[in-house]
């Protein structure tokens, strides 16, 4: 797989080894909002709230490198001139010839198994997600919303990925707040 290669960090707040029901946020690696503070999606606000989450309550954040849904960087770029033609996420990624989502989570399990980590409450609105790690035999029977406001750049994008990708977005969520800087 193009992602075997690529090492994934887990972020630990607290004792987590033997616990059941450890808040954990499995989250996807976003150059372009997390480094150079792209406002078209809510990749950022979900890194920095888990990690406050985490740090609160203790858990883990697994950081994967799966930039774009696991389309790399580079066709990353090349969807969102796509999108700034008209077409959304989804319809981008298929033009491009992938998935509408090509993650892999693989490595998950082994990870929380090193940890000690019984089983999850997962910080998700990704019900791909859930069904993935539960695929790979990881005990998840919670999940904790991690819901971020929209701003005027990224509502057309979270609205996709509800309308889409069935993610599980609050309507209050998707009204844009004013967003200073670019996209």
């Amino acid at each position: 797989s193009p992602t075997a290669s690529l090492e994934p960090v887990a972020m630990v707040s607290g004792d987590v080894a033997g616990r059941e029901n450890v808040l954990v946020r499995v989250h996807d690696q976003c150059l372009t909002s997390e480094v150079f503070g792209s406002l078209r999606c809510d990749c950022r606000e979900q890194l920095v709230e888990s990690l406050a989450l985490v740090r609160r309550e203790g858990g883990v954040v697994l950081y994967l490198q799966q930039e774009g849904r696991g389309i790399g960087l580079a066709n990353k770029i090349a969807a969102y001139r796509l999108q700034d033609g008209g077409l959304d996420t989804v319809d981008a990624n298929r033009h491009l010839g992938f998935d509408d989502d090509s993650r892999e989570y693989n490595c998950v399990g082994d990870i929380l198994a090193d940890l000690g980590v019984r089983s999850v409450r997962l910080v998700t609105n990704n019900p791909r997600k859930l069904e993935k790690l539960r695929e790979l035999g990881v005990r998840v029977p919670g999940r904790r919303p991690l819901q971020v406001v929209a701003n005027p750049y990224n509502r057309r994008y979270m609205q996709t990925k509800v309308e889409r990708m069935s993610h599980l977005i609050d309507d209050e969520f998707l009204v844009p707040t004013s967003a200073a800087g670019a996209p």
